[in-house]
């Protein structure tokens, strides 16, 4: 995955800010989406191209209206539309089950004991 590539391909939207903030927030678009084109993107290789279009979709949108700033927005979309393509990208490993080892089924039986000694502990005499 070409990062800098990916940087480049993104296409944003602007518009005002949701939410409190007074005249600023009314006369400054500072609200971004970003756009991310998944099927024309040449930063992509087939294989990464192909997972992220089976997880996330054939466009990546991400929305920062968290800053003041139309420019810390832009960044913070970006680098949200980063995170999103490099957590479809990775490959899942295949869970191998595994069985308990003896150590810990002696550790959980000895737990247990312990345990129903406490609890027997608790109890009233009998008379």
């Amino acid at each position: 995955m070409d990062v800098d590539s990916i940087h480049s391909e993104i296409a944003f939207r602007f518009s005002r800010s949701s939410g409190p903030g007074g005249q600023h927030a009314q006369k400054s678009s500072t609200r971004v989406e970003a756009l991310f084109d998944v099927e024309e993107s040449s930063g992509l290789t087939a294989a990464e191209r192909r997972r992220v279009l089976e997880k996330l979709g054939p466009v990546v949108r991400s929305i920062a209206q968290d800053e003041r700033s139309q420019l810390r927005n832009r960044e913070l979309a970006t680098d949200r539309i980063v995170e999103q393509l490099r957590q479809a990208v990775k490959v899942q490993r295949k869970r191998r089950p595994t069985k308990p080892t003896a150590a810990s089924k002696e550790r959980r039986l000895d737990e247990k004991k312990r345990r129903g000694q406490t609890k027997q502990l608790r109890r009233e005499p009998d008379d």
